[in-house]
């Protein structure tokens, strides 16, 4: 990372740097993409045709087709337009949606206003300690009054991996639709659309050293028809979300999906091995530490880690400027504790003690020096403050 002497990034998981490689891709687009994609003149056809390369590309990492890659604002609008689309043209016998209690707040929040205005019944899918979607918990609030099931393939503050194949069998047997945000797995982990069984899933450029600003929603065709749109207008993108597109920014989110499928495999390899010493450091220069999650099933880059006694937040502001983050929110002038980690039956005190370091394509050996460093650092000096404070 350029700027601060010294600085480190590790909140991969939050927004990744973007790859100067997709910067290059884009230039064209900024400096000479005169037109709009929808235009039937030269300059027209012309960013059309761009913005169709990237829905190949987009297509390409998650085995889907070009012709069903709907490009969005980001997975937020993506998660948004399952839910909120689904139950806009749901048959009357479906009602009830199923979301797991470790979705984004894109599905959970999205599920609670469905709920609080009647327009669906929603069913929250517990987790397990480990941080997963046991599939036999999910079979037993299944029925065929269910419409959707939304269940994450990977949770961007744990990296806890579900098993969305078989999830996805488990909905479709009832004759449920299944949509999986796959934002943290897509380019980290390898994503067959067809092979985990999922009718949409929900993609964000700039998780995978992508521009901001750019996502998808993937799926076949029958499962797009299903949908309503969100915003109306011109019709573009099969009549689901209409405005002229983003060219440029599709463009640099195709570049990161090239790189990524091109570059996953070696990665995977290569950041997890990362992730690996990092926690193995700190456990072993920090006392009483402890990984949250099942550390069996997750992607490769993260690691939540409790510090038992330092509070997190003052943790992340004392690593400063080593950057890394907490699951906890912001309410009403107060911090609230992950509900992810509270979901998993973590106490409101381990939550609060909790850091989520997340690595990506940048991250280097040194990096985890210093980050180590730097935590064993502000751990000692938050310990050491609370003692004082007693």
């Amino acid at each position: 990372m350029r700027g601060i002497v010294n600085e480190v990034y590790l909140d991969y998981n939050g927004s990744s740097p973007i790859d100067p490689r997709v910067v290059e891709a884009m230039l064209p687009l900024l400096y000479d993409g005169v037109g709009n994609a929808s235009s039937a003149h030269r300059f027209g056809r012309s960013q059309a045709g761009a913005a169709d390369q990237a829905r190949e590309r987009i297509a390409a990492l998650v085995g889907g087709a070009a012709s069903n890659v709907v490009l969005t604002a980001g997975a937020t609008e993506a998660n948004n337009l399952v839910l909120r689309g689904a139950v806009d043209a749901a048959p009357a016998d479906r009602p009830r949606i199923l979301v797991s209690a470790v979705e984004h707040a894109s599905v959970s929040r999205t599920a609670q206003w469905l709920d609080h205005h009647g327009l669906a019944a929603v069913d929250v899918i517990p987790v397990s300690d480990g941080g997963f979607v046991d599939p036999d918990t999910l079979a037993a609030l299944l029925g065929p009054d269910v419409l959707l099931v939304s269940v994450m393939a990977a949770n961007s503050e744990t990296g806890v991996l579900n098993s969305v194949a078989e999830i996805s069998r488990r909905a479709h047997a009832v004759g449920a639709l299944f949509h999986c945000d796959a934002t943290q797995a897509a380019g980290r982990l390898a994503i067959d659309l067809a092979g985990m069984g999922a009718d949409f899933v929900s993609l964000s450029s700039h998780k995978i050293c992508g521009p901001g600003g750019v996502g998808a929603l993937v799926g076949s065709g029958r499962s797009l028809r299903s949908l309503r749109p969100l915003i109306h207008g011109g019709g573009h993108e099969r009549n689901l979300r209409s405005g002229s597109l983003n060219v440029a920014g599709a463009v640099g989110f195709g570049e990161a999906c090239r790189i990524a499928l091109d570059e996953r495999a070696a990665e995977f390899v290569r950041v997890g091995l990362l992730r690996d010493r990092l926690a193995a450091e700190l456990k072993h220069r920090i006392p009483a530490v402890c990984e949250n999650g099942d550390v069996s099933r997750r992607i490769p880059n993260t690691a939540n880690v409790r510090f038992e006694g330092a509070d997190a937040e003052a943790v992340v502001a004392n690593m400063d400027p080593v950057a890394v983050s907490t699951g906890s929110a912001c309410s009403s002038g107060s911090i609230e504790p992950s509900a992810v980690l509270l979901a998993m039956g973590l106490s409101r005190d381990a939550a609060y003690e909790s850091v989520r370091f997340s690595l990506g394509r940048f991250t280097t050996d040194s990096d985890i020096d210093a980050a180590v460093d730097a935590a064993v650092t502000a751990v000692e000096y938050v310990r050491a403050m609370n003692r004082e404070s007693r």
